[in-house]
């Protein structure tokens, strides 16, 4: 069954996030996922915050940009997380926007290397393993963690190119889709990343999570069609209409082990959003 979540978004203020994630827990959906963007809101400060108003509910960073942190610090609140909440945290990494890294001059000549250097420590290092290691972007000098999650904590990477693709399929644990995403290109991604999986080996199982923009109400399609067009998204993403539109998009048989629904930048009411999608969407899905 396909797991429903919610999008907070970073541009709403942080102080409306309690009662975005209290809602997204009562109403019944099973998972509300952040982003850390440049310079809107710290993931792992505002994800913490959510698991601990919450009991319940699984919460997501998607995505922690790489080229902003040290591999050990991510690790070290990944960890964490996933003992402070077992279970409920997922995180994923990925290259993040170049422009917003090169205003803090962490711009990556390489984002494919860093990627796959930050992929391969972080998920040795929340195995409890000690890491020595010199990459190109990656230094640790037996580097290990004093508390690491007693259970396996999973790794997803952010992913859209087609050489991403196949690194999240061969170094990742999951796989994190932007809502630029059309159901082709959900199907597209899975077949990429599961090259990367046969190339690299893997067998077990590796969960895609699509982010889905949606409205409803006056002016649907309208957002939908300005958020899509500033993300220069192809053909077939988003869906705007009422709760039957949007679970029959949320149905769509792409592979996907999540979706979950983004309002629009524009949306007028964004805990009326959430609303819409437990208690009219949800159902449609679940039957």
């Amino acid at each position: 069954m396909t797991s429903l979540g919610v999008v907070f978004r970073p541009h709403l203020p942080p102080e409306r996030l309690r009662a975005y994630a209290r809602l997204a827990q009562d109403t019944g959906l099973d998972e509300l996922w952040l982003w850390e963007d440049c310079f809107l809101a710290g993931g792992v400060s505002a994800a913490a915050a959510a698991l601990a108003w919450t009991e319940r509910l699984r919460v997501g960073i998607g995505l922690l940009p790489v080229p902003l942190r040290n591999v050990a610090v991510t690790a070290m609140e990944t960890a964490a997380l996933h003992r402070m909440f077992p279970g409920r945290a997922s995180v994923a990494v990925g290259h993040g926007v170049q422009d917003w890294t090169g205003q803090v001059g962490a711009r990556a000549a390489s984002p494919l290397t860093l990627l796959g250097e930050h992929l391969d420590a972080l998920r040795a290092l929340l195995r409890g393993e000690r890491l020595t290691v010199q990459g190109r972007y990656v230094t640790l000098d037996g580097v290990a963690l004093d508390w690491p999650p007693p259970h396996p904590a999973p790794v997803l990477a952010g992913a859209t190119g087609p050489r991403t693709l196949r690194l999240s399929g061969a170094k990742a644990d999951g796989t994190l889709l932007t809502s630029a995403t059309s159901p082709d290109g959900v199907r597209e991604a899975r077949r990429l990343i599961e090259e990367g999986r046969a190339a690299a080996g893997r067998a077990e199982p590796h969960r895609v999570v699509v982010y889905l923009l949606a409205a409803t109400g006056a002016g649907a399609a309208e957002r939908v069609r300005a958020d899509l067009a500033a993300e220069h998204a192809g053909p077939g993403a988003g869906v705007a209409g009422d709760a039957a539109a949007v679970a029959e998009a949320v149905r769509r048989p792409t592979g996907a082990g999540a979706v979950v629904l983004q309002p629009t930048s524009g949306e007028p009411d964004p805990e009326g959003f959430v609303r819409f999608a437990a208690e009219q969407v949800m159902p449609l899905v679940r039957r």
